[in-house]
C-alpha cells in the first residue's frame, strides 16, 4: 500500500482508512489488484476473461467453452486460476454461476497458490465481516442458496483442493456461507471509462475504506486495477472515504440500500440534515411523478441496449416536463443521464453534448460541501 495512507480505529465505524499526508484533489491515493476477480455473466462473451478489455473478436476458451481471451498472451496469464474454473465449468455445463459464486470461487483458487497469496494486506480477508448474524432471515436464506451453489461448484475439484491447500487455505474460505456472505458485502463492482459494469473483484485492503454519502475519494478502473482518487483536498489525518452506492438518491434510499446489503446506517452529515431532498424533489410534484413512474421502463430499455427506443422515449419525457421539472430533480437528472448514455452509444454527439451540460451542474451540486 502507498505511504499516503494507513490503517486505523474509525470513531463509531470500526476500521478504517487515515490520510498520512495532505493530499491534494485529484491525486492518485493508491491502486490495487484484485486478489480474485471475474467478468459479468452479462458480458462473458464480449470482455476479456483476464484483462476485462472490450473485444470483437475473443479467444474462447476450448475447454469450458465459456472463458474468452482478446490473445494468447492474456490466455496463458489467466491460465493459473482458469485451470481449477475450468475444471468445475465443464463439470456443470451448460450452466453457468452467478457472479458472486464464480468471484468467490476464483478467491479460494487464488489463495490455493502461494505467489497470489504473499503480498502484504492492510486487511485481511479473515478480518473482513460476513455480517450474517445482522442479516434477515430471508437474506440469509439466499445466501445459503449461493453457498449451496458454490459447494456444487467446486465439487469437482474440492479433492485436490484440500490434498492441495490442507490447512494452507484460511478458515474463512472453508465455510461456504461465512465466504459468500463476505464476497457480497466487501467486493466492488469493476466498471470502465463511462461507469458501466464490467465485473466484480475483491480488494482487501481496500474495503477497509469506510462509506460517506458526501465522500473524499472515489474508486476508478484501468482495466482490473482499482485507483482511489481524490476528490477534494484532504488534510493529513483525515479518514479516507468513498461512497458504496449512488449518492444521489434520497436519504430513506440512501439508508434503506445501505441497511439491505451493507448492514449498517449512515450518520454523515447528508443524511442527518437531509439537505438534498427537497432539491432532488424540487417542481411540480404532479409532472415529476410521470418521471419517477418511467424510470424502471426506460432502465429496462438500456438493459436491452435498446439504445435508439430509449432516446426518443427519454425525448419526449423531457419535452413534456421541460421547465415546470427544474435540472435538480432526482428523476429528471436520471432520465438526462439515460439520454445522455443512449446518444453516446448512437454516437449523436451533438446531443450527448447538450445532455452532459444539462448534467454536470448538478453533479457538481451533488459533490458541494
Amino acid at each position: 500500500m502507498a505511504p499516503l495512507l494507513k490503517r486505523f480505529s474509525s470513531p463509531g465505524k470500526g476500521n478504517g482508512v487515515q490520510a498520512t499526508a495532505r493530499i491534494i484533489r485529484g491525486e492518485l491515493v493508491t491502486s490495487a489488484e484484485p486478489l480474485a476477480s471475474c467478468v459479468s455473466n452479462k458480458l462473458c462473451r464480449v470482455l476479456c476473461h483476464h484483462c476485462f478489455t472490450r473485444c470483437e473478436t475473443l479467444l474462447r476458451c476450448s475447454q469450458c467453452k465459456m472463458a474468452r481471451y482478446c490473445n494468447t498472451t492474456c490466455q496463458k496469464q489467466a491460465w493459473p486460476v482458469h485451470k481449477k474454473e475450468c475444471a468445475c465449468l465443464k463439470d456443470i455445463f451448460p450452466r453457468i454461476p452467478t457472479d458472486s459464486v464464480r468471484l468467490a470461487a476464483r478467491l479460494i483458487f487464488a489463495l490455493s497458490s502461494p505467489s497470489q497469496n504473499s503480498t502484504e494486506e492492510l486487511y485481511t480477508l479473515e478480518e473482513h465481516v460476513s455480517h450474517l448474524n445482522s442479516m434477515s432471515e430471508q437474506k440469509r436464506e439466499g445466501l445459503s442458496h449461493l453457498a449451496s451453489m458454490l459447494e456444487l461448484f467446486l465439487e469437482q475439484e474440492e479433492q485436490k483442493l484440500t490434498q492441495e491447500m490442507g490447512s494452507v487455505l484460511p478458515s474463512s474460505c472453508r465455510d461456504a456461507l461465512s465466504l459468500m456472505a463476505k464476497v457480497t458485502c466487501n467486493c466492488f463492482t469493476i466498471s470502465d471509462g463511462e461507469l458501466q459494469e464490467l465485473g466484480v473483484g475483491l480488494y482487501p485492503s481496500l474495503s477497509l475504506l469506510n462509506h460517506d454519502c458526501r465522500p473524499n475519494c472515489v474508486t476508478v478502473f484501468e482495466g482490473t486495477k482499482l485507483q482511489l482518487r481524490a476528490v477534494r483536498d484532504i488534510s493529513s489525518g483525515e479518514e479516507l472515504t468513498i461512497s458504496y452506492i449512488e449518492t444521489l438518491l434520497l436519504t430513506e434510499d440512501r439508508q434503506r440500500q445501505l441497511e439491505d446489503q451493507y448492514h449498517f446506517s449512515c450518520h454523515c452529515q447528508q443524511c442527518e440534515s437531509q439537505e438534498k431532498d427537497t432539491l432532488f424533489l424540487s417542481g411540480e410534484k404532479a409532472t415529476w411523478l410521470l418521471l419517477k413512474e418511467a424510470v424502471p421502463t426506460l432502465e429496462g430499455l438500456k438493459a436491452e441496449n435498446n439504445w435508439q427506443a430509449l432516446l426518443e422515449r427519454c425525448h419526449h419525457l423531457l419535452a413534456v416536463v421541460a421547465a415546470e421539472v427544474p435540472d435538480e430533480n432526482l428523476y429528471k437528472l436520471r432520465i438526462t443521464d439515460m439520454a445522455l448514455d443512449a446518444s453516446v452509444h448512437l454516437q449523436r454527439w451533438e446531443e450527448a453534448l447538450r445532455y452532459g451540460e444539462k448534467t454536470l451542474p448538478v453533479y457538481r451540486l451533488g459533490r458541494m460541501e
